[in-house]
């Protein structure tokens, strides 16, 4: 059964959503904003790297995007996943989309702004997932201050990881880059051991907890305890709502989408980390970026309804 329909649907209740929604509900437009209730940032006990919530816990900053909503008449948030998104008729003319939510109901948006995040595909090393937002994470920007003074490992054998060993070396006691798959070039080596970061070759068999943060150990040679270790993660779309639509994707598999969160589909925007234009060479994986975002894209959705609502000249 259908019911009520609304400006704009977001899906997803991260930051990206959050922001989105309330930046339409502050022009009194009606937003129903969808969240399913499982987030990127659920492994980590803390957000970072965001000035003002440095620290915050997600859950904590969550509740409070809740409550600020809650005072906006136009806004209605509801705890629910979404099943599929799919265009009502003529997007151009408003006639927008219909979203399924999983338990069958159905609402209308004029306009739909996905913030469904993306997924992190941790290597598959034992013992690396249970430690994950903690000990081990993905971006250093966001926890790399944790580990100041201690023995930082950086996990793999690419480009990105002789980049993170570079970066966080200024924040560690010691540097290790474990290659684990193969061993880098020897340019490479030379590079980074002129930085003071040491290389170990040799395959990784586990990480498990410690004292120090994590204990790692190798097919060959003595275990090292490292303060926190950094990973590569492989990143998928965490709905499939992109699929779905027939959105344009970009090499990485994030959504293709302008400076203001406009999709390939008229009508459909996207932000957070899902997300990004294509002149980067990746999405920020951060809290603030993905709140600027959605501020983008529900200004965005607000200004294309205000052409349809009152075309030319006026609005030309």
């Amino acid at each position: 059964m259908t019911q009520s329909e609304y400006d704009v649907v977001v899906v997803g209740g991260g930051p990206a959503g959050l922001q989105a929604a309330l930046t339409i509900g502050r022009v009194h437009r009606s937003v129903l904003l969808l969240d399913a209730g499982t987030y990127r940032n659920d492994p980590t006990d803390h957000l970072h790297n965001f000035i003002t919530r440095d620290g915050t816990p997600p859950a904590q900053f969550r509740a409070e995007a809740h409550r600020e909503l809650a005072t906006y008449d136009t806004v209605t948030v509801r705890s629910e996943a979404v099943a599929t998104v799919a265009p009502t008729g003529d997007n151009a003319a408003g006639d927008g989309f219909t979203v399924t939510l999983a338990s069958g109901t159905q609402v209308l948006g004029r306009r739909v702004l996905l913030a469904t995040g993306v997924r992190d595909t941790l290597p598959t090393t034992p013992g690396l997932a249970d430690l994950f937002g903690s000990v081990v994470a993905h971006c250093p920007f966001c926890h790399g201050h944790e580990y100041a003074g201690g023995h930082v490992a950086v996990l793999g054998n690419g480009p990105h990881a002789s980049r993170l060993a570079l970066l966080v070396a200024p924040i560690a006691s010691r540097v290790s880059v474990l290659t684990d798959t193969g061993p880098l070039d020897a340019p490479t080596v030379s590079l980074l051991e002129g930085a003071g970061i040491f290389v170990r070759d040799g395959a990784v068999t586990g990480v498990a907890a410690a004292d120090s943060g994590a204990r790692v150990s190798f097919a060959d040679g003595d275990d090292e305890e490292v303060i926190g270790m950094f990973v590569t993660t492989a990143l998928h779309q965490a709905a499939p709502f992109a699929d779905q639509l027939g959105l344009a994707l970009l090499p990485s598999g994030g959504i293709e989408v302008d400076m203001m969160g406009r999709t390939s589909l008229p009508g459909v925007y996207a932000a957070g980390d899902l997300a990004y234009v294509a002149a980067l060479p990746m999405a920020f994986a951060s809290v603030l970026t993905a709140a600027a975002a959605g501020m983008a894209a529900g200004a965005a959705c607000v200004g294309d309804l205000l052409m349809i609502d009152h075309p030319a000249p006026v609005m030309a």
